[in-house]
């Protein structure tokens, strides 16, 4: 199959096969491209929608936007059983092998120093909310102010048991689609091994917090690939 180079993550060298049944962005079946002992997990996508301008287009496409990303993520979840992918950004694209060869030979010391402190590793997701605002609960001010001290706590202990956090931005409700305030949204490196005790820590949290205040509900996502830990070696964009 002709066309462009899609390039979802660059990891060491796997003996695992991927899932037979898995496909990639626009359909193709993800392989493994190998240069001077890392990998590049890569699919073949057609130039009429990831050349540098229509891709461009494609991109303000929401529904397009949205199955490309599902797609992408679902060879990332695949990598993320059998080994410790380092995510490329979403539409990272090359003219063809060469172009892929010419980016991990440039950058890599950089991808080999960042798999190296991933590897074993995954991210977790804490978010925590509070589902009114005081206003609209009449809930006095010392219990709001509660409610945010807890949340600074959790994030504090999450992040002395973590190898590493990371605080995101709180998220928007209108796009997001939750309920309530987000007072807490971060990211934690975890061993794979200590998985089992970062969840029970949190679900210890989700009790103590229905104590704390009722109005606050916690949620935990993962284990994913490292993508917030990926740093400037995730950091890839269109290069046809």
């Amino acid at each position: 199959m002709t066309g462009l180079r899609y390039v979802y993550a660059v990891c060491h060298p796997f003996g695992a096969p991927l899932q037979a049944q898995l496909t990639g962005v626009a359909g193709d079946p993800p392989r493994v491209l190998t240069h001077h002992g890392l990998i590049a997990v890569v699919s073949h996508v057609p130039e009429r929608d990831f050349a540098e301008e229509p891709l461009r287009r494609r991109l303000e496409d929401l529904d397009w936007l949205t199955g490309t990303a599902r797609a992408h993520e679902s060879v990332i979840d695949a990598l993320t059983v059998v080994t410790t992918p380092l995510p490329l950004r979403l539409a990272t694209v090359f003219r063809d092998d060469s172009g892929v060869r010419v980016m991990l030979e440039a950058r890599e010391d950089e991808f080999r120093r960042t798999l190296e402190r991933l590897e074993g590793r995954v991210e977790w997701g804490v978010k925590v909310y509070a589902e009114t605002e005081p206003e609209e609960s009449g809930a006095p001010a010392h219990m709001w102010q509660q409610t945010e001290e807890f949340a600074n706590l959790l994030h504090a202990a999450l992040s002395a048991y973590a190898d590493d956090s990371r605080l995101h931005a709180p998220q928007n409700p209108a796009l997001s689609g939750a309920t309530g305030r987000n007072l807490l949204n971060a990211a934690y490196l975890v061993p794979r091994g200590d998985s089992a005790e970062f969840v029970e820590l949190i679900d210890r949290t989700k009790e103590e917090t229905q104590a704390v205040s009722p109005g606050m509900r916690v949620e935990l996502t993962g284990p994913w690939a490292a993508y917030s830990f990926a740093g400037d070696a995730g950091d890839t964009g269109v290069a046809t």
